[in-house]
């Protein structure tokens, strides 16, 4: 399946003038598909918005083929590899201020891609949980860390 993806992945980049390869990863948890390009600021975008754009449109293209396709992530030159990892860890140390403190932790809002990390990664700690929650007066979303009873 990812095989398809890669495909649909490596049409849309050279149709947008992109000169790229693009390699597939497995993890324990999903597919990523690895973009190697001389222009990576570009694809990434600022703050990954055009990653994450481009990562939603091949996903998006994926489901229509075939509703139960696996989702894929993309990544330019480990840019995703070290935010998920900043926010992994971002997230631990909010878990530890709410077992310290016994306090409600709320992260900045984050995108649905990023919400789903910080829930996976703290979804084993036996004394937090965790909920997303909408911003009042606009549609995005943080996550409320909080002591588990």
């Amino acid at each position: 399946m990812t095989d398809q993806a890669k495909s649909v992945l490596e049409k849309i980049l050279n149709s947008l003038g992109f000169d790229a390869t693009v390699d597939e990863v497995t993890f324990d948890d999903g597919h990523m598909l690895e973009i190697k390009t001389e222009d990576s600021g570009r694809l990434i975008g600022r703050k990954g918005k055009t990653l994450s754009d481009l990562q939603y449109l091949v996903n998006r293209l994926m489901f229509q083929s075939n509703p139960d396709a696996p989702k894929v992530m993309l990544d330019v030159v480990g840019y995703r590899a070290q935010a998920r990892d900043a926010l992994v860890e971002k997230a631990k140390d909010a878990a530890e201020k709410v077992r310290r403190w016994g306090d409600i932790v709320e992260l900045e809002p984050l995108s649905a891609f990023d919400r789903r990390i910080v829930h996976h990664a703290l979804k084993d700690d036996p004394a937090v949980e965790t909920h997303s929650v909408e911003v009042e007066g606009t549609r995005r979303k943080a996550i409320l860390l909080r002591p588990k009873h």
